[in-house]
């Protein structure tokens, strides 16, 4: 019912910068909740940043280098990551907490990941 595209990832040198972007489509009555995810191998899947109506919030290890945003308008969020370290290489997953027109709740979907290899 809601189908989420990431773009954005890549090879980057670090102190560099990158732009995740994350579409959602299909039938969105509501997005509830908006967020982005990482991965790296052998590691445990960890929150990054989410957005919210109530406001943004951010994973300790990347304050003051991530920031969130939203277009409600293209259901789209974007993480602008800056001054990149080589341990922020990771498979990155965008997560929605979606109200459909043809459900009571919302429900999470996640997008497909994109790759951020950050070398030294």
């Amino acid at each position: 019912q809601v189908q989420l595209v990431e773009s954005g990832g890549g090879l980057v040198q670090a102190g560099g910068s990158l732009r995740l972007s994350c579409a959602a489509s299909g039938s969105i009555f509501r997005i509830n909740y908006m967020g982005w995810y990482r991965q790296a191998p052998g590691k445990q899947r960890e929150r990054v940043a989410s957005i919210t109506g109530d406001g943004t919030n951010y994973a300790d290890s990347v304050k003051g280098r991530f920031t969130i945003s939203r277009d409600n308008a293209k259901s789209t969020v974007y993480l602008q990551m800056n001054s990149l370290k080589p341990e922020d290489s990771a498979v990155y997953y965008c997560a929605f907490n979606v109200l459909t027109r043809q459900s009571n709740w919302g429900v999470d979907y996640w997008g497909q990941g994109t790759q951020v290899t950050v070398s030294s």
